[in-house]
């Protein structure tokens, strides 16, 4: 006689509830999650502001004359004076000063990208002795102040020859962005995978050709957005060329004719031509980081997943 147990549920099922009904531990998680998340959205609201403000009112300063600049200085101009970036460009030598620091900013960006990423490959994919301490010495060099070294560094580049000459600041500028370099594309070069520099060395690629044809276009997100961060910082360098260029007026940055239309001007200042300088330096940079924009977010998180 066959017989039939009655079926139960197991003890482990849980009891029957009402679907997608969360308990108080997730309740509570969601609330301060969403507490953050909206603390979060008010600071990047407010860092916005402090950011876009002062911009948006030296755009509206440019297009001035020095009586409205002081009497409204947040209301739009009477009429668009372009004779002010004129002006800055020809009368205050800010044109030769912008030639001066596209060709110093890209040299260096140039240098710096290419010794940089040569430094990170060799140092990511290699093991050698020594490996560790060489990239450790470039990473210490985030950590050590611009102005803490002027005064030797004014000396070393004199005694080279190269004070008073683009190319000292081009080698100094070099110098001061290999650590950021070095220290973002090892960790973007570690993320690649060996695969396919195994199928290269495999196929007879040397182990040039193999940097230069196979791992530098898959590194091209983080070295698009490398390329970017060093651009910005040295195209806003003030400490250095003010050291480096003091005596040679014609080879001076954009940064230092600024600082000196602002400083020399005494009472007979013309702010409008100083907005509209400031324009023209600010200008260049947000128009790059617009464009880029799409390549420096996914060269930051290209090796998350990875």
């Amino acid at each position: 006689m066959k017989t039939t147990l009655p079926s139960t549920p197991p003890a482990s099922t849980p009891p029957a509830g009402r679907p997608g009904a969360a308990g108080p531990q997730d309740k509570a998680r969601h609330s301060e999650v969403r507490v953050f998340a909206r603390l979060g959205h008010v600071a990047l609201a407010v860092w916005a502001v402090i950011v876009i403000v002062p911009i948006l009112w030296t755009f509206l300063a440019a297009f001035k004359n020095t009586s409205e600049i002081f009497s409204s200085p947040w209301t739009l101009p009477a009429e668009l004076r372009w004779e002010n970036f004129g002006r800055a460009w020809t009368k205050a030598h800010v044109g030769r000063y912008f030639v001066n620091s596209v060709v110093v900013v890209g040299c260096s960006t140039f240098l710096t990208m290419l010794l940089g990423s040569m430094a990170a490959y060799v140092l990511s994919r290699y093991k050698f002795w020594g490996n560790r301490a060489i990239y450790y010495l470039f990473v210490s060099g985030l950590a050590f102040p611009v102005f803490l070294a002027l005064v030797p560094l004014f000396f070393v580049v004199k005694n080279l020859g190269l004070l008073d000459t683009h190319t000292g600041v081009i080698l100094v500028y070099t110098a001061y962005s290999l650590p950021f370099t070095v220290f973002f594309l090892a960790a973007f070069f570690r993320s690649l995978p060996n695969s396919v520099a195994e199928a290269g060395l495999i196929d007879g690629c040397s182990h040039t050709r193999l940097f230069f044809q196979v791992m530098v276009p898959m590194a091209k997100p983080g070295l698009i957005s490398v390329a970017i961060f060093n651009v910005i910082g040295q195209w806003a360098q003030y400490q250095l060329p003010l050291v480096l260029l003091s005596n040679a007026k014609e080879k001076w940055v954009l940064t230092q004719g600024i600082a000196d239309i602002s400083v020399n001007a005494g009472y007979e200042a013309d702010w409008s031509g100083l907005f509209a300088a400031l324009t023209i330096a600010i200008l260049p940079m947000i128009i790059v980081y617009a464009i880029f924009q799409r390549q420096i977010q996914s060269g930051l998180t290209a090796g998350v997943g990875k």
